[in-house]
C-alpha cells in the first residue's frame, strides 16, 4: 500500500511541476498574503475578511450553488482562451465574443416561438456559437490582411461589439419599459435551475461537456497536435506540412464559440434576457484563468471555480465586515496579477524569442 501512495505521489507531483500548476498556486497563495497586509495596514482584520469570504463562497448550500454559477461563464472564457493560445493566437477578444453569444442566445429564445425545448435550447446555443465563432475568425482573418498583432486586433473589436450590441438592443430588440434589453426568452428555450433562486443551472453541464471535449482534442485528435504544432513554431508547422492559417481559423472559431457559449448560459439559465453588463468583467477573468491553469481543460475549471468563490464570496466580505468594497476589486486585481503576470512576461519573451529566431533563418 505504501509503494502504491509512493507511485501516486511521484506521477501527481510530475504533472504538478509540468503543467505549472506549481507555480500557480504559489502565486494564488502569495497574493493573498500580500492582500492580507494591505487589510492590516489599512487598518481591517485580514482573518475577518478572508472568513466571510469563504463563508459566502462556500458557507452554505446556495453560496456554493452562487459560486458554482458564477464559475459556469468563467470555464467558458477559460476554455476559450485556452484554445487560441494553444494555436499562438492570444485572444484577449472573449469579453466581446460573450456578449455577443449573449445577445444571439437572448434573440433566439425570445423570437423563435412554438419550438419544443430538445430543439429551442441547442439552437440558441448554436446561434450563440456560430456568432461568437465568426468573430473568432474575423480577428484571425483581419490579422492577417493587417499585419498587425492579434492583441491590438481582438482587444478593439471588444470596443466595436460592445457598441454594437447595445445599437442592436436599442433599436431592434428593445423590450418595452424603462431598462434597456431584450424581451423575456420563452420557457422553451430556459435552462433549469439545479437550485432554487440560485445561478447554478444545467448549463454547468454543458461547461464541463465543454472540457472534456476540449481535453479529448488535445489529447487524441490530430488536430490537437497540430494545433499545438503551430502555437509552438509556426515556421516549423507549415514547413511540416500543416496549414497554418486554416487551423488556426478553426481553433478561433472554436474559441470564439466557447466564449460565446458562456454568455449564451447567462442569457438563458440566470437573467432570462440580455442587458447591458451582464457579463461585464467575465471574459478579462478568462485569460487569467488560460493562464492560471496552464492551458489545461481541467486546469482552467479548476481555476474558474477559484474565481467564482471570489465573486460570489466578495458580496457577502463586503456586507458582513466593515471593509469597503472598493478593497474587494483591489484584492481581486492583486490575484489577477500576480497569477498572470510572471506567465504573460514568460509567454510574450518566448514569442518575442521565436519571432527573431525565424527572422534569422530568413535572412
Amino acid at each position: 500500500m505504501k509503494d502504491l501512495f509512493t507511485r501516486a505521489w511521484k506521477k501527481s507531483k510530475g504533472f504538478i511541476l509540468q503543467s505549472g500548476a506549481l507555480f500557480s498556486i504559489a502565486a494564488f497563495v502569495f497574493s493573498l498574503i500580500v492582500s492580507a497586509a494591505i487589510m492590516l495596514l489599512s487598518g481591517f482584520d485580514p482573518l475577518q475578511g478572508y472568513s466571510a469570504l469563504l463563508s459566502g463562497a462556500f458557507g452554505s448550500w446556495d453560496n456554493v450553488a452562487t459560486t458554482l454559477g458564477t464559475a459556469t461563464p468563467l470555464i467558458f472564457a477559460g476554455l476559450s482562451v485556452s484554445i487560441g493560445k494553444r494555436a499562438g493566437f492570444f485572444n484577449i477578444g472573449v469579453e466581446g465574443q460573450l456578449l455577443s453569444g449573449a445577445l444571439a442566445a437572448a434573440v433566439a429564445g425570445a423570437y423563435l416561438k412554438g419550438l419544443p425545448a430538445f430543439i429551442h435550447i441547442p439552437l440558441c446555443f448554436a446561434i450563440a456559437w456560430i456568432v461568437g465563432g465568426l468573430i473568432g475568425v474575423l480577428s484571425v482573418k483581419l490579422k492577417q490582411f493587417m499585419k498587425v498583432s492579434e492583441l491590438i486586433i481582438t482587444v478593439m473589436l471588444n470596443y466595436v461589439i460592445t457598441y454594437l450590441v447595445d445599437i442592436l438592443v436599442s433599436e431592434f430588440f428593445l423590450n418595452p419599459g424603462y431598462v434597456v434589453r431584450t424581451p423575456d426568452i420563452q420557457a422553451s428555450a430556459a435552462l433549469a435551475p439545479l437550485v432554487p433562486l440560485s445561478r447554478l443551472n444545467t448549463g454547468i453541464f454543458v461547461a464541463l461537456a465543454g472540457t472534456a471535449l476540449l481535453y479529448w482534442i488535445y489529447r487524441k485528435t490530430r488536430f490537437g497536435y497540430e494545433i499545438l504544432a503551430v502555437g509552438l513554431n509556426r515556421r516549423a508547422a507549415e514547413t511540416g506540412g500543416i496549414a497554418v492559417n486554416t487551423k488556426v481559423s478553426i481553433a478561433m472559431f472554436i474559441s470564439g464559440g466557447l466564449a460565446a457559449m458562456g454568455g449564451a448560459v447567462e442569457s438563458m439559465g440566470v437573467h432570462g434576457y440580455y442587458i447591458a453588463n451582464m457579463v461585464s468583467g467575465y471574459g478579462y477573468d478568462g485569460l487569467t484563468i488560460a493562464i492560471m491553469g496552464g492551458g489545461n481543460p481541467i486546469g482552467c475549471v479548476m481555476a474558474s471555480v477559484i474565481f467564482g468563490a471570489l465573486r460570489a464570496g466578495s458580496s457577502n466580505m463586503n456586507r458582513t465586515t466593515n471593509i469597503p468594497g472598493e478593497f474587494i476589486t483591489i484584492l481581486q486585481a492583486l490575484v489577477i496579477l500576480f497569477v498572470s503576470a510572471p506567465l504573460l512576461i514568460r509567454y510574450f519573451k518566448d514569442k518575442l524569442t521565436r519571432t527573431k529566431s525565424s527572422g534569422s533563418e530568413a535572412a
